[in-house]
């Protein structure tokens, strides 16, 4: 072969290699195929594994049971029901009304995308066992019940909640020992429920409404944190942020609810002091809400003309939204969220995903509001378009479900590599189906906890905390930073994969970048 033809060849061959490597780096992102419509199954499937009290019929996580069947009777009151939050045994109200006011949020925006998928009835199902527990909890005008359980006896045993011995005192809050942090995210949770029951049980929407208007006001009138007054949730689910954030969030919800001026009134008249338009964020989570009131607010400014007498305050609340998405898709000047080499977005060590899981959710509820307004997103960097957006939402859900460096899907039970050692004691132990007898406190740590074999029980749909910010993961039990998942994990990406099963099974708007 003559010497030219050789370096043709050669040239050839390293043209080529180079665009294949473009074409790894570009195209297979945005050709490679997630079933979502099976994430979207199996991420509501996994709220029947976190289900406490007397399991109904229709169950269809086997290996649960029954379980804390005599929560509250200390206290005179039936506190039965609800969610265990994560991989313990304790029901922390906070996060489990955060847990509500997210599938609420996600199927009110997404519900014909969730109904045609043929999961509608299992989110009202979702929904309604949280706030049936809430009802429950909320005894009186200004008495709520925040939690049952505590975090400190009940991380001393590794049990399955069927047989659990640890202390199930119930702890409240009322107007002596305030708490309007947990008071205004269980009305948020409520209002956004009563949106949904509206057509198909419009008393039940009804009675949700009611304890939402009740506890707004009892928040309002005798403020002060909830870590305050319950010190044993210090250690698991304090308010850093403080109470400022719910009662807006509350009001913001109760607005969309009723329609009511006061509640509009009260949301654009303390949104300088309680930080609404004043606070830039670059996370959005059980404890913290300012970016949701401020994303809802912006709503109001793009779809609402009787809004627009308010759009000087409300163009304050878009400030500050569109700080949290430009920071989120790396177009601020300063402050931006980091991200890890693999493209995945990092906020803090513990449990990251639950950040990553709101994002995506912020920005494709605020893409397609952009979409329907034809507007544009307006960062320091640029403008971007709502198809823009939606792509990197599904890049963040793409990364969990698989396209990642350690080729693994962080959402449990989807695609063929997975965690299997999630930190969750009653996946982790033979499930009370198999095995009848009781299992004691340190018996759990002393034959399940510590086992190199994979959990008995597949906790399926759950989002655990994730990798580490060089996209790095360790599948152990007791590495629960990373392999603890949580209920507002999971709720935060209902409604997204609703979202993109809808896309994906219709295209009918394209997914990548738009020029």
């Amino acid at each position: 072969m003559k010497k030219g033809n050789v370096q043709k060849n050669i040239g050839c061959l390293t043209l080529c290699t180079a665009l294949l490597s473009l074409i790894t780096i570009f195209i297979i992102p945005f050709c490679e195929s997630f079933n979502y419509g099976q994430a979207l199954s199996q991420s509501l499937l996994y709220f029947e594994s976190q289900r406490s009290g007397r399991l109904p019929y229709n169950q269809r996580v086997t290996w649960r049971h029954h379980s804390a069947l005599t929560d509250g009777l200390e206290q005179g009151v039936d506190l039965v029901g609800g969610y265990y939050d994560a991989g313990d045994n304790v029901k922390f109200g906070l996060p489990m009304a955060f847990t509500i006011t997210l599938l609420s949020w996600g199927a009110i925006e997404y519900g014909e995308q969730i109904a045609a998928a043929g999961e509608y009835a299992h989110a009202l199902e979702a929904i309604k066992w949280g706030t049936d527990y809430f009802i429950k909890a909320h005894t009186q005008p200004n008495v709520l019940w925040v939690e049952v359980g505590d975090g400190d006896t009940d991380h001393y045993c590794w049990q399955r909640p069927e047989d659990m011995t640890t202390s199930r005192q119930a702890y409240k809050v009322d107007s002596n020992n305030p708490g309007s942090d947990v008071a205004g995210e269980t009305a948020a949770a409520l209002a956004a429920a009563s949106i949904l029951f509206r057509r198909t049980n419009p008393h039940y929407s009804q009675l949700l409404l009611h304890h939402a208007q009740q506890l707004f006001e009892f928040g309002d009138k005798y403020k002060g944190k909830y870590d305050e007054s319950v010190g044993v949730v210090k250690g698991y689910y304090a308010s850093v942020s403080g109470y400022m954030d719910e009662l807006l969030w509350a009001a913001v919800w109760l607005y969309r609810a009723t329609q009511k001026e006061e509640y509009l009134t009260y949301f654009l008249d303390k949104a300088y002091d309680f930080g609404g338009t004043t606070w830039a964020m670059t996370e959005f989570s059980w404890d913290v809400k300012y970016v949701g009131v401020q994303a809802i607010a912006s709503m109001f400014l793009m779809e609402e003309k009787k809004h627009k007498k308010h759009q000087v305050i409300l163009k304050q609340y878009r400030s500050k939204a569109e700080h949290y998405l430009c920071a989120c898709l790396n177009l601020n000047n300063i402050t931006n969220v980091e991200r890890t080499p693999g493209g995945l977005l990092y906020i803090r060590q513990w449990n990251n995903m639950q950040y990553v899981a709101t994002a995506s959710f912020l920005l494709t509820v605020y893409s397609d509001h952009l979409l329907a307004t034809d507007q544009k997103l307006h960062c320091q960097k640029g403008e971007v378009g709502p198809h823009e957006m939606l792509a990197f939402a599904k890049s963040q859900v793409d990364y969990i479900l698989g396209t990642n460096p350690m080729a693994m899907s962080y959402l449990v039970g989807y695609g063929p590599k997975f965690p299997q050692k999630v930190h969750h004691r009653g996946a982790s132990i033979e499930s009370y189906g198999e095995n009848k007898g009781f299992i004691g406190c340190t018996q759990g740590y002393d034959n399940w906890y510590g086992r190199v074999e994979p959990n008995p029980n597949v906790l399926i749909g759950a989002l655990v905390g994730g990798p580490d910010i060089k996209d790095q993961f360790k599948d152990e039990r007791r590495n629960y930073i990373q392999t603890e998942a949580c209920t507002y994990n999971t709720a935060a990406l209902v409604g997204v994969f609703a979202r993109l099963h809808q896309s994906h099974a219709h295209a009918e708007t394209p997914l990548v970048a738009s020029s």
